[in-house]
């Protein structure tokens, strides 16, 4: 990260839950027992599993893919979907589409986690409705309280 960018983007309010062009915002769940980690790092994946469950006391479940996050999300039912944005085969945009597909329905709470925090490429992932980004490298010591305040937990 670098020195004076913030490790946790978040939405602006909207007072809908909508963005301006009409596309649903997830829901924050309101509480945060387990996380569904989909990153293709085996390293960044341990470390998230690490920090999550050790620190955080959380439940994590893990994957490497988009496509093994598709099978493990009905039968896992995360509070949240903690999801890489470069991936190989499917990527965490095309991976959240297919998660909350196409029938316009809200969207399941997904946090993006990605390098690529550069303004418009975070609009771009609050305006496909998740709750929020999280930069990498991010703050192991850090991770499970700024997902919480992402989930609208206490």
């Amino acid at each position: 990260m670098i020195l004076g960018d913030p490790p946790v983007l978040t939405p602006t309010a909207d007072p809908d839950g909508e963005e301006e062009r009409g596309t649903p915002r997830a829901t924050p769940p309101g509480r945060l027992e387990h996380v569904l980690c989909v990153e293709d790092d085996p390293d960044i994946r341990a470390l998230v599993e690490l920090s999550l469950a050790t620190v955080g006391g959380l439940r994590v479940t893990s994957c490497a893919s988009g496509r093994e996050a598709l099978e493990l999300f009905v039968a896992a039912r995360p509070d949240v979907v903690l999801l890489d944005v470069m991936m190989p085969e499917m990527d965490g945009i095309e991976t959240f589409r297919r998660l909350a597909g196409e029938d316009g329905a809200e969207p399941p709470p997904v946090v993006f986690m990605t390098a690529r925090v550069q303004p418009r490429e975070v609009e771009r992932y609050l305006a496909l409705g998740a709750l929020g980004v999280i930069a990498k490298p991010f703050d192991p010591m850090t991770l499970a309280a700024d997902l919480r305040r992402l989930c609208g937990c206490p």
